[in-house]
């Protein structure tokens, strides 16, 4: 089985399914000397881990964190990162009526006529279990853009019909934790959790969408064509289960717009040299290009703007659902009604924000690290140094 593999540069490996014995994940390409405990990586994780409340699965998993290599005296090595979260509640015997009767709208089929076997519990590998490797993952990735300056958020704006008005980059970070819903507008928060709650009571599901934003993001990040930023981060948010649809800057609504209303016209911005130039000077403003709005979500020609990245990711209702539903056994050669009984969440955004989240620091760290922006090697960009604050010392005698 391939396609276990994201990233170039920074590179995310996972293993694990659902019901198996444990989930891991191997970061390759992560510079040294990046200051990181299990306390760092367990904070996403517990925003994504299930059990939360009532609107998400009752599967009891503590998703505690392991790092077993890559890191040594609290910084990273540069050698591969080496992660584990045990599976500590998995009850396979609830799905042992769908081994061959598989359920409607799941991948229970496909595997099997793929590789001819599957691990059956709980989904296996298809299980949206998977995505706390990704979350793994995405918290290194975050805490090496944030020394950076890069920033990201995301939150749920629609459950249903209902949609959240636009809001700030301030009150996504402020706001979108105060509740189970994980939406920066407290009162539309509160009908999208009586919706959930309905559809909970009926035995069904419902979907959403979550929108994301990354601040700080240098210009001239990407390239065109198959390297273009919102091709990769298309390909990164597609991959989290249930996603139906991606969209970035206006997404289906530019279908819309004229082309004279839709472009970005261009003006003229102060902006202050970090670096001394050819001449010697430093910190002297300069006046560069700047979009005077942001239609195209920070991204141009398949390339960064240095304007904000936003954009949106659609996710279906849970398929997982007690209501009856008709399958067939291929086995008995006859068709079934059955109830897909267990611990499953009524709605996936909510759990969902920390796993975009995740994809979206993926996709950006492996860029600033193809773009040079980052150096490879050591957090400190002093290769070659090995008198630094995060190499281990000569013991005491």
């Amino acid at each position: 089985m391939n396609g276990n593999r994201f990233g170039r540069l920074f590179q995310v490996t996972t293993y694990g399914e659902s019901h198996g014995e444990a989930m891991g994940v191997t970061i390759s390409g992560c510079p040294a000397g990046l200051e990181l405990t299990e306390d760092d990586v367990q904070r996403d994780l517990d925003r994504r881990k299930p059990g939360q409340s009532m609107i998400t699965t009752s599967r009891g998993e503590p998703d505690e964190v392991t790092i077993n290599s890559g890191v040594q005296d609290g910084y990273t090595t540069g050698t591969p990162i080496g992660m584990v979260i045990q599976n500590k509640d998995a009850r396979s015997g609830k799905y042992e009526p769908f081994i061959t009767a598989p359920r409607p709208s799941h991948g229970d089929f496909t595997y099997s006529a793929k590789f001819g076997t599957r691990n059956w519990g709980g989904g296996g590998r298809s299980s949206a279990r998977e995505t706390v490797n990704w979350v793994a993952g995405g918290a290194i990735a975050k805490k090496i853009l944030a020394e950076h300056g890069v920033e990201l958020k995301a939150h749920v704006n629609q459950i249903g019909d209902i949609q959240a008005d636009d809001v700030t980059f301030e009150d996504i970070k402020q706001h979108s934790e105060e509740n189970e819903v994980r939406c920066a507008d407290p009162k539309v928060a509160e009908e999208m959790r009586k919706l959930i709650d309905q559809y909970q009571t009926e035995g069904d599901s419902i979907g959403g969408s979550i929108y994301f934003e990354a601040r700080g993001v240098p210009r001239g990040l990407g390239a065109p064509r198959f390297d273009a930023v919102e091709a990769r981060l298309g390909q990164a948010m597609m991959a989290v289960p249930a996603s139906t649809a991606f969209e970035f800057g206006l997404g289906r609504e530019a279908r819309e717009w004229a082309g004279h209303d839709r472009n970005d016209e261009w003006e003229f911005a102060s902006e202050s040299r970090g670096d001394s130039d050819a001449s010697g000077k430093d910190g002297e403003p300069q006046q560069v290009p700047k979009p005077s709005s942001n239609r195209h979500g920070g991204l141009q020609g398949g390339i960064t703007t240095g304007e904000p990245i936003y954009g949106e990711v659609t996710l279906h209702a849970p398929t997982s659902i007690p209501k009856t539903q008709t399958t067939v056994d291929w086995e008995a050669g006859e068709e079934k009604e059955v109830q897909v009984v267990g611990r499953h969440d009524p709605v996936l955004p909510p759990r969902g924000v920390p796993v975009v989240e995740a994809m979206l620091a993926l996709t950006l760290v492996d860029f600033m690290l193809l773009g040079g922006r980052i150096n490879p090697d050591r957090m400190d960009n002093n290769p070659g140094e090995y008198d630094t604050d995060y190499h281990p010392t000569q013991p005491e005698t």
